[in-house]
């Protein structure tokens, strides 16, 4: 399979990131949290999907 360079260069950043962290998640949630609030982008949430339970015959 041929590499995509744009995926090889995501990997690099996230591994960058996570690094500065010592790769702890609570850490780097924490840092992407800031920067969401920093951001002019709108945020959006989600509410929890239902799971729909399966009727049995």
């Amino acid at each position: 399979m041929k590499k995509d360079i744009i995926v090889e260069e995501i990997r690099k950043i996230r591994k960058a990131h996570a690094a500065k962290f010592n790769y702890k998640l609570h850490d780097i949630c924490a840092d992407l949290k800031e920067k969401e609030k920093e951001c002019d982008h709108q945020v959006v949430s989600l509410s929890p999907k239902r799971h729909l339970q399966a009727t049995g015959s």
